[in-house]
C-alpha cells in the first residue's frame, strides 16, 4: 500500500481548487492525470518584471514594469482595428493596445484619470512605444504582490500561463513533509537541501541561471529520480538472485560438438562471453546477464552456447524475439545448426495455428522439443514446458521486466540471458539494465568486410538508381528503406508505396515491397524470395522496406543499402539498417540519401558519423550527445525508461552515484527496514517505482 502521506500528491489534478474536467484533461496531456505531475513539471524560463525603466528608456522587446498616469481610451468599431489606452509617467506617452478586447473589462482594469502599474512586453511602432495586451495590470496598492520573477512552464494548447503557474503553486502546497531519504554524507558534500525545499526552490528561479541542471535543487531531484531508477533495478535483481538456482553443469559434450561444426572461428570476445554465461549458469545462483554486441558481432551463436549448456542438463531452453521475422530468422540460424548435434529446436509465433500448435505444445511439455524459437506466444499461459532452465530474451529494449519475469516463471530456477543488438551507451545500460551483469562483443567474426559509406544529395537519385542497375546486374540484392509507407497531407516524404512503384517501372518483378501494416504471412513471403537465389522468375533482388527490416534479417548476397531521407533518421536506427549489408563475401556500400534543404546541423553530424565510423558503441555515444537520453533509440519505444527531474546528458556522474549507493543500500537493509530504508520505500513510491515494492513484500 502506498503511504498516506503520499496520498495528497497521488489525488486527481481535478482535487485543485480551480480545475474542473476540462482543465483537468488538458493538465493531463500537459502533464499527466495526478498531481504529483505537476511536481515533476519544472519550468524552462523566467519572467523578469523587475526592470522598470521610464516609458522612453524602454528597450525594444524587453518586458518592462511601468508606473503609468491612464489619460484617454480610443475604442475601435472596426473588429479588425486593436482597442488603444493612452498612458503616461513622466517622460513620455505610451499606447496599451487590446485586439478584440472587451471595452468593459479594459475600463474597469484602466480608469481615466487613475495611476496604474502596468507590465508586459515592449515594442515601437512608427517610432513610438506600445505594449500589446500587457501580462499585468495592477494598482499601486497591489505593486508588492506582483510577483517580480514568474516562472514559465511548458504549456499546451487550451492552458494559460497564469493558470499553470497558480495549479503548479497549489500543487506544491500540498506537498507533505516527507522523511529523509538521501545519505546525510552526501548530501552534506554537495550541498542539496531537503526534498521539499529543492522542489520549491526549482519551481521558482529568480535568475535564468537557476534553470540550469547543475543548480543544487535541480541536482537534487534528478539525484531524487535516479537513486529510485537504480534502487528499483537492484531489488528486481536481489529478489531474482533470491530465489533458488540451480547449478547446470553440463558434460560439455554438445558444446564441443557445436565448435566442429561452426563453419568458422569463434572471436576472443565471443569465447569470453560464453565463459562469463558458462560461469553463470554452473552457479547455484539465477543468471541474469546482459549480452550486448554490434550489428553482426554474432550474438546468436552465443546464445546457442547457452542454451546447449542447459540442454545438456537435461533441461530446455527458450528463445524469444521481438517480431515473427526475427524469430524465423534466429531459427534458420540454430536449427540446422542444432539438428547436427542430434536436437529439435521448434519455433512459435502467433502464426502458429490449430494442430501445428497444439503438437509443438504437447512436444513442449513432454521434453520432445530441447529448444524452442518464438516470439511473445511463448509467455501465453498455455504453453508449458517439461523443464525450462534458460530463458534467452532478444532485443530485450522491445520487452519491459514484467514480460521477462513471466518467461523466466515457466520454469524453476530459470536462467536468463538478454541480447541486444542496439549498441546503448553505458549511461542507459545502467538506467536499463542496471539490474543485470554484462557482456560486450566488441569484435566482428572474421571476414565480415567494411562497409562503404557515402552521403548522396537527392538530387542524384537518377544516379543512385543507375548504380543500384549495375550491382543487380552483377547479381547483388539490394535494400532500399523508406521512412514513412505512404505519403501522408502533412508530410513530403517518399513513401514506401510511392517510391516501390517508381523502381517497378525500371526493375519490373525483381522488386519487392515489406512495410508493417503488411501481414506477417505476406511479409515473409516477400522476404523469402529476397534471401532465395530463386529462378529468374520468382527472384526478388532489390527490397523496398520501411523500417521493419531493421534487425534480424540475414541476407550475405545484398550488398548495397541506400537510405532515403536519411536525415529524418536517429543514428543508432541508420546503423542497425546498415549492418544489414556487409554479410557475404562482396564489398558492401550504405548510401545515405538527404534533402539538402532545412536539414539541421544535428542530422548532418549524424550523416558525418556513420561515414566516420562502423562502431557502433561509438555511434551510440554521440547519438546520446547529440540527441539527448529523452530521444535516444525513441526511448518511447524502446522500453527505456523516461525521466522527468533528471537530465542524463548532465547528469551522468550522478547516475553512477545513484547506481554504487543502491547497491551499498541493498548490501546493508534488503528488506528495506531500517530508517533511512523505510524512507527510501516513500522514495519508491513517490516516483512509481511501485514493483519493487510488490516484489520486497512478496519475498
Amino acid at each position: 500500500m502506498r503511504p498516506n502521506v503520499l496520498n495528497p500528491l497521488f489525488a486527481s489534478v481535478t482535487a485543485i481548487q480551480g480545475v474542473g474536467p476540462r482543465l483537468g484533461k488538458l493538465f493531463e496531456k500537459l502533464a499527466g492525470p495526478q498531481v504529483v505531475d505537476l511536481l515533476w513539471h519544472l519550468p524552462t524560463g523566467i519572467i523578469d518584471r523587475r526592470f522598470a525603466p521610464k516609458v522612453m528608456e524602454a528597450p525594444d522587446g524587453a518586458i518592462c514594469t511601468f508606473t503609468l498616469r491612464i489619460h484617454g481610451h480610443e475604442p475601435s468599431s472596426n473588429p479588425r482595428r486593436p482597442y488603444k489606452v493612452v498612458a503616461s509617467d513622466d517622460s513620455g506617452f505610451i499606447a496599451l493596445v487590446f485586439f478584440r478586447g472587451h471595452e468593459d473589462y479594459i475600463r474597469r482594469a484602466l480608469p481615466e484619470g487613475e495611476t496604474r502599474v502596468v507590465s508586459g512586453r515592449v515594442e515601437h511602432f512608427a517610432g513610438k512605444p506600445q505594449m500589446t495586451h500587457p501580462d499585468y495590470i495592477g494598482t499601486l496598492d497591489e505593486l508588492e504582490s506582483l510577483q517580480a520573477v514568474e516562472p514559465i512552464y511548458p504549456l499546451t494548447a487550451g492552458l494559460a500561463p497564469k493558470v499553470v503557474r497558480k495549479t503548479i503553486r497549489a500543487a506544491l502546497a500540498r506537498v507533505p513533509a516527507l522523511p529523509e531519504w538521501q545519505d546525510a554524507a552526501l548530501k552534506a558534500r554537495r550541498g542539496w537541501p531537503d526534498f521539499r525545499d529543492a522542489l520549491n526552490a526549482a519551481h521558482a528561479p529568480e535568475s535564468e541561471a537557476e534553470l540550469q541542471p547543475a543548480t543544487p535543487p535541480r541536482m537534487r531531484l534528478a539525484y531524487d529520480e535516479l537513486l529510485a531508477n537504480q534502487l528499483a533495478l537492484s531489488v528486481i535483481r536481489a529478489r531474482y538472485r533470491k530465489q533458488a538456482g540451480r547449478p547446470m553443469k553440463g558434460d560439455g559434450r554438445m558444446r564441443a560438438a557445436l565448435r566442429r561444426a561452426l563453419p568458422f572461428q569463434l572471436t576472443g570476445a565471443q569465447a569470453r562471453a560464453i565463459g562469463e554465461i558458462e560461469a553463470d549458469i554452473n552457479a547455484p545462483t539465477r543468471m541474469l546477464r546482459l549480452l550486448q554486441g554490434d550489428v553482426g558481432s554474432g550474438k546468436t551463436v552465443v546464445a546457442l552456447f547457452a542454451m546447449l549448456g542447459a540442454i545438456e542438463c537435461g533441461a530446455q531452453a527458450a528463445l524469444m524475439a521481438p517480431t515473427e521475422i526475427l524469430a524465423r530468422q534466429h531459427h534458420a540460424t540454430i536449427a540446422p545448426l542444432a539438428q547436427r548435434i542430434g536436437l529439435t529446436v521448434a519455433l512459435l509465433t502467433g502464426r502458429e495455428k490449430g494442430k501445428a500448435r497444439d503438437a509443438v505444445l504437447a512436444q513442449l511439455a513432454d521434453g520432445s522439443i530441447h529448444a524452442i524459437v518464438g516470439t511473445h506466444a511463448l509467455f501465453q499461459e498455455d504453453v508449458a514446458f517439461k523443464d525450462l532452465g534458460l530463458a534467452v530474451i532478444d532485443e530485450q529494449h522491445r520487452f519491459g521486466v514484467h514480460q521477462r519475469l513471466a518467461l523466466a516463471a515457466k520454469g524453476r530456477g530459470v536462467d536468463v540471458l538478454v541480447m541486444t543488438a542496439t549498441p546503448i551507451p553505458r549511461t542507459l545500460a545502467l538506467t536499463a539494465y542496471g539490474d543485470m551483469e554484462v557482456s560486450r562483443l566488441d569484435e566482428k567474426p572474421p571476414g565480415r568486410k567494411p562497409i562503404a559509406t557515402r552521403a548522396v544529395p537527392i538530387e542524384r537519385l537518377d544516379e543512385v538508381i543507375d548504380a543500384v542497375a549495375r550491382a543487380m546486374g552483377a547479381g547483388n540484392k539490394v535494400y532500399w528503406v523508406c521512412p514513412l509507407v505512404e505519403e501522408s497531407e502533412v508530410s513530403d516524404l517518399a513513401a514506401a508505396t510511392e517510391r516501390h512503384a517508381l523502381l517497378a517501372e525500371r526493375f519490373g518483378p525483381r522488386i519487392g515491397l515489406v512495410h508493417g501494416r503488411m501481414k506477417g504471412a505476406e511479409k515473409d513471403a516477400v522476404m523469402e524470395r529476397f534471401a532465395g537465389a530463386g529462378d529468374m522468375m520468382g527472384r526478388c533482388d532489390l527490397l523496398v522496406a520501411t523500417t521493419v527490416i531493421e534487425v534480424g534479417v540475414d541476407v550475405p548476397a545484398a550488398t548495397i543499402m541506400v537510405i532515403e531521407h536519411a536525415e529524418r533518421f536517429g543514428l543508432a536506427q541508420m546503423h542497425q539498417l546498415r549492418g544489414r549489408v556487409g554479410r557475404g563475401e562482396r564489398p558492401s556500400t550504405c548510401l545515405l540519401l538527404y534533402q539538402r534543404q532545412g536539414m539541421s546541423e544535428a542530422a548532418k553530424a549524424r550523416l558525418n558519423i556513420m561515414r566516420e565510423t562502423e562502431d557502433g558503441f561509438r555511434i551510440a555515444e554521440e547519438d546520446l550527445r547529440l540527441r539527448g537520453a529523452g530521444e535516444l533509440l525513441g526511448t518511447r519505444q524502446s522500453g527505456l525508461p523516461e525521466f522527468r527531474l533528471a537530465n542524463l546528458e548532465f547528469h551522468r556522474e550522478l547516475l553512477a552515484v545513484a547506481h554504487d549507493d543502491s547497491k551499498l543500500i541493498m548490501d546493508r537493509d534488503p528488506e528495506l527496514n531500517a530508517e533511512r530504508g523505510k524512507a527510501l520505500r516513500v522514495l519508491l513510491y513517490l516516483f512509481e517505482r511501485d514493483a519493487a515494492i510488490k516484489l520486497l513484500q512478496s519475498g
